[in-house]
């Protein structure tokens, strides 16, 4: 069987968890265009971003009917969130989801998901953004220590009934999401997940009927598996300093991946279609997925992000998770490894 996934398709758009949301498939995570900031010699961004590039893609997103713009507070230390304010302000249609809790101190990376300053950093938030209100506010991995103090779950609740946010929820740890998710399912708090889901890192399946059982809406993150899953890097790939992939996509990780993931490639010949294209594809497969949010830093990404999607078969579905337990394990460890 064969597919023929290069002519433009209009965007569609899914229910999130038990909100009146309606999320574009495909939205557009804006850690990228928060640029290359350090803390103290630690990267945090992407490397150095043009604005007027950044606010070209929001465009061109928009146009493609991306509702759906993710970022967070310590994307740029704030820059991100002045880029979408600039751009999108306060127009009620469009669905704006930020994060909490990352904090820069004395150039320390740093969290605090203390009550006051949640309370204080959403109004930073909100002053950034140009907005009344933020859609979908979320902790930033907190984790469970943090949960169980109860003061970022006691700000999120009183910034939603003060209407300064609409829901809440929580961005998962990458290589651990279960026990905080559990947490928030077994106490009834929030309205969604946003997890780490691609074809190498499989770590949050079990997540996915649990969520739609107990009505929490998904973002999946690092779809792509920040470009490795487009299938352009090579070993001899280099990263500017202030891009944080320098220390993670090692050539050690990118030859690794690249030979361990050749039987999925050979599905884009069946299906026919781009890497990036399959990538997408087998999240958008699991209907309990909400959005998927790209990192987008050009139109040209936009184009690439939002054309030619498809649902994979279960027989391939299968087959990608059947190696997600076996093959991929010891190509996760070795992620893991990278931080």
């Amino acid at each position: 069987m064969h597919y023929r996934n290069n002519n433009r398709l209009k965007m569609k758009y899914r229910k999130f968890g038990n909100t009146d949301l309606q999320v574009s498939e495909i939205g557009f995570g804006a850690w990228a265009i928060g640029g290359g900031s350090m803390i103290g010699s630690t990267a945090i961004g992407w490397g150095d971003a043009d604005d007027n590039v950044s606010i070209k893609a929001i465009r061109s997103a928009l146009d493609a009917g991306i509702n759906f713009f993710d970022t967070a507070d310590i994307y740029g230390l704030g820059h991100s969130e002045e880029l979408l304010g600039k751009t999108i302000g306060d127009k009620k249609e469009i669905i704006i989801a930020t994060k909490v809790g990352n904090v820069s101190r004395g150039e320390q990376f740093t969290v605090d998901y203390s009550r006051k300053y949640i309370l204080g950093a959403c109004e930073a938030s909100l002053r950034r953004l140009k907005r009344d209100l933020i859609d979908f506010y979320q902790l930033h991995s907190a984790r469970m220590q943090h949960l169980q103090n109860g003061e970022c779950v006691e700000a999120m609740q009183q910034l939603q009934q003060q209407g300064k946010i609409r829901y809440w929820g929580i961005s998962l740890n990458t290589f651990e999401p279960l026990p905080e998710a559990a947490f928030f399912i077994n106490n009834k708090i929030g309205n969604g997940f946003q997890l780490v889901l691609n074809l190498l890192n499989q770590k949050s399946l079990p997540l996915l009927q649990q969520s739609v059982t107990n009505d929490y809406g998904i973002i999946v993150r690092m779809a792509l598996q920040f470009g490795l899953l487009t299938g352009k890097f090579d070993g001899g790939v280099n990263f500017s300093s202030n891009d944080h992939r320098k220390n993670r996509l090692t050539e050690e990780v990118i030859g690794v991946s690249n030979n361990a993931l050749e039987p999925v490639w050979h599905l884009c010949e069946k299906y026919n279609c781009s890497k990036t294209q399959l990538a997408l594809s087998f999240i958008l497969s699991y209907p309990g997925v909400s959005t998927l949010i790209a990192g987008i830093r050009t139109a040209e990404q936009v184009l690439l992000n939002t054309t030619g999607l498809f649902q994979l078969d279960r027989e391939d579905i299968l087959m990608i998770e059947n190696l997600g337990r076996t093959d991929f394990v010891t190509i996760m460890k070795l992620i893991q490894q990278q931080g």
